[in-house]
């Protein structure tokens, strides 16, 4: 959890182990720097990564390499938070909710219309629809809505019981993560809930190109504790075969 990611002499040790990854690597590097000159800000970036990675496989653009990966990954999201207070009448509102990875195990758990899926990627949110109709989940309703921030504008005050963002804050420079803090607890009842996972760092934070972010856990707490909001940390989760951390946030008062 020390490693510095970002520097070269991690990257030249992590190359030496797997020469394989090389080439992957370079073409990601080509592509960051094309997009940094091209876009005006994150959210533009990583909607154009997303784009690109939509096009080859959206289920590699949500992080599964492989389908049985895919399906293992949104089972583990949605057991975890079903054994940890989910309930099908709840009204669920998931930030970056991909192609329904998980969203679909959600949608089908919880009573008609109560899923709320946001994304920056509208390519992503076409291959979920596709999955809607794949598992038979159009007469449940689920409201899915590409989204420019994280202000949550057009969502009503103290609406929903729980909002989850998985891989999404991995992604994501702390303005953005700041962003959210500042607007998701006007959308949570007083008695909801938001987990969010990141990656997890106990020495310098940083970032690999501008799609991969690493942060002290006492910084996300500090951040939402700016906001009114109470951040605990899931030591359970950590038990789970995932790589990434959990804090689940909760509004003061």
């Amino acid at each position: 959890m020390k490693h510095n990611r970002s520097s070269l002499a991690h990257q030249a040790r992590y190359a030496l182990r797997n020469p394989q990854k090389i080439g992957p690597h370079l073409r990601r590097l080509a592509r960051d720097t094309w997009l940094r000159l091209s876009t005006r800000d994150h959210v533009s970036y990583y909607r154009a990564v997303m784009k690109s990675d939509t096009a080859r496989s959206p289920e590699g653009a949500v992080g599964s390499h492989t389908h049985e990966r895919w399906l293992a990954l949104g089972r583990m999201q949605f057991d975890y938070l079903r054994e940890h207070g989910l309930k099908p009448e709840f009204r669920m509102l998931e930030i970056g909710c991909g192609n329904l990875r998980a969203g679909r195990l959600f949608i089908d758990y919880l009573d008609t219309g109560n899923f709320y899926g946001l994304d920056i990627s509208p390519d992503i949110l076409v291959a979920a629809q596709e999955t809607l109709v794949q598992h038979g989940l159009r007469d449940k309703l689920p409201h899915l809505t590409p989204v420019r921030d994280l202000r949550f504008a057009f969502l009503p005050d103290e609406h929903f019981d729980v909002v989850h963002a998985h891989s999404v804050f991995s992604h994501s420079p702390l303005s953005v993560i700041e962003e959210c803090f500042a607007h998701v607890g006007r959308v949570m009842r007083p008695d909801g809930w938001f987990d969010f996972t990141f990656d997890r760092t106990e020495g310098k934070e940083h970032h690999v190109l501008r799609e991969d972010f690493y942060y002290r856990t006492e910084t996300l707490v500090a951040l939402a504790d700016r906001y009114g909001l109470d951040a605990r940390f899931m030591d359970d989760w950590e038990k789970l075969p995932h790589k990434q951390s959990k804090i689940r946030v909760t509004r003061r008062g």
